[in-house]
C-alpha cells in the first residue's frame, strides 16, 4: 500500500511550470517540462519524475549547465529528416519541436527521422515515442547519456544507460510501450534509492577491484569518480550472463545519438571538465517516426499489434504467478491507480518543494504539510 501523501496533478504541475519560469524557462517551454516529468509519475516511473525537478533541472540551470532557454538551429532538413542542434537549452524543448515535425514528415511521406545534438536530459524516452503513437505511429527514439555503463570484461564507466524506445499503436487502451534503459538498472533509480535511504541490489554494478557494494549513496559518489560503473543489461564483468547483448544495444544508441547529428560522446558527456568543474552535458537524441498506413494499414497494424500482446498475456503462468503483462501495460495500471489521487511525494521531495516555494516567495500550500 502507498503511505507517502499525494499532491494533486493540477497543483503539482502549475508549481512547476512556475518555479521554472522563476529561473527564466518560458512559459510555454515551462508547459512542456512539467507535462514530461509528470507522466513519468503518472507511469509509476518515479526515477524521472518529481524526484528529478530540483536535482537534474533546477540545479543545472543554477550551474549553468542547462540553459533556461533553448535556441533551436535546425542544421540540415529534407523531406524526411531533420537535424537540429539545441545549443545546451531544454532538452524536453528540442525533442518536443523535433517529434511535431517528424510526425508531420512521417504522415506525408511514409517514415521519417531526426537528430539532435547538443541537448540536455530529454525526460523518459518512452514520452516522446508515445507522442507517435498518440498519432497512429510507431515512435522509436534513444539518447546517450553521461557515461554509467562499463563495456563487457570492463569496469570503466563508459557509456551511458542509453535508452532503446519502441511505441508500438494497438488496438487497447494503451500502446505498446518499451522504454528501459540498456543497463541492469538506470543511474535515475540509485539516485531515487539514495533519495529514500535504501541500498541497491548486489549485481546491478561492476567495481574495479570486484568489491560487493549496495550503498546507493557511496555508489552515485563511486560513478562519478569512475571507480565504479553500472552492469550492462545481463551482467558484468564477464560474458556468462549474456552481458555482451545490453552493451551492444547501448552502444547502437551512443553511436546513434551521436553520429546522426554529429555530435559529442561517451566521456565528453560527463558534465565536468579535466578539471572537475561543471560544463554542458551536449547529449544527443534520435527519433524515427514510421506510419503504419505507409505497409499494411493503421487499423491492421493496431489489431495484430493487440493479438499479439493478448495471447502473450493468455499463456502458460510459471508456478506462483497468475498474469502476465505486456510493455506499457504495468503504467497503465499505475495511472488508472493515480489518476484522481495525484503524485505521491516522499519526504526528501516535500523538502524540495518547500525550499523551493520558500525561496522564490511562491503562494503554494502542499497537502503533506497539514499532517
Amino acid at each position: 500500500m502507498e503511505n507517502r501523501p499525494y499532491v494533486p496533478w493540477e497543483l503539482m504541475n502549475d508549481f512547476m511550470i512556475d518555479v521554472f519560469k522563476a529561473y527564466g524557462v518560458p512559459e510555454e517551454d515551462a508547459k512542456i517540462c512539467a507535462d514530461v516529468l509528470l507522466e513519468s509519475d503518472r507511469r509509476g516511473i518515479e526515477s524521472h519524475g518529481c524526484n528529478r525537478f530540483k536535482p537534474i533541472y533546477i540545479d543545472r540551470i543554477v550551474k549553468g549547465t542547462l540553459l533556461p532557454v533553448t535556441d533551436l538551429e535546425i542544421i540540415k532538413e529534407t523531406p524526411t529528416t531533420v537535424v537540429m542542434d539545441a545549443h545546451n537549452g531544454m532538452g524536453m524543448v528540442a525533442s518536443h519541436k523535433m517529434m511535431e515535425m517528424l510526425i508531420k514528415k512521417a504522415k506525408e511521406n511514409g517514415m521519417a527521422g531526426g537528430a539532435i545534438r547538443n541537448s540536455t536530459h530529454y525526460g523518459i524516452a518512452g514520452y516522446w515515442s508515445d507522442m507517435a503513437a498518440k498519432e497512429g505511429l510507431i515512435g522509436i527514439t534513444g539518447t546517450n547519456a553521461r557515461p554509467s555503463i562499463a563495456p563487457t570484461f570492463g569496469v570503466e564507466n563508459m557509456l551511458g544507460t542509453n535508452p532503446l524506445t519502441f511505441s508500438l499503436p494497438t488496438d487497447e487502451e494503451f500502446p505498446f510501450t518499451l522504454d528501459c534503459a540498456t543497463s541492469i538498472v538506470q543511474r535515475g533509480r540509485i539516485e531515487y534509492y539514495a533519495r529514500e535511504g535504501k541500498i541497491t541490489p548486489e549485481g546491478m554494478i561492476v567495481t574495479h577491484d570486484g568489491s560487493v557494494v549496495t550503498d546507493s549513496a557511496e555508489i552515485l559518489k563511486m560513478l562519478t569518480k569512475s571507480e565504479a560503473a553500472l552492469a550492462p543489461l545481463g551482467g558484468g564483468p564477464g560474458d556468462e550472463m549474456a552481458g555482451y547483448k545490453g552493451y551492444g544495444y547501448a552502444t547502437v544508441v551512443e553511436i546513434l545519438s551521436a553520429a546522426l547529428a554529429g555530435g559529442k560522446f561517451m566521456k565528453a558527456l560527463t558534465g565536468v571538465d579535466e578539471n572537475g568543474d561543471p560544463r554542458m552535458y551536449q547529449l544527443g537524441h534520435f527519433f524515427f517516426v514510421v506510419d503504419p498506413e505507409a505497409f499494411m494499414g493503421l487499423d491492421t497494424f493496431k489489431k495484430i499489434a493487440g493479438e499479439i500482446c493478448r495471447e502473450l498475456r493468455a499463456s502458460a503462468k510459471a508456478p506462483g504467478h497468475d498474469r502476465i503483462y505486456t510493455a506499457g501495460e504495468k503504467e497503465h495500471l499505475v495511472w488508472l491507480e493515480r489518476k484522481d489521487k495525484g503524485v505521491p511525494v516522499g519526504a526528501a521531495v516535500q523538502k524540495e518543494l518547500i525550499a523551493m516555494r520558500d525561496s522564490l516567495n511562491l503562494d503554494y500550500h502542499f497537502p503533506f504539510e497539514e499532517a
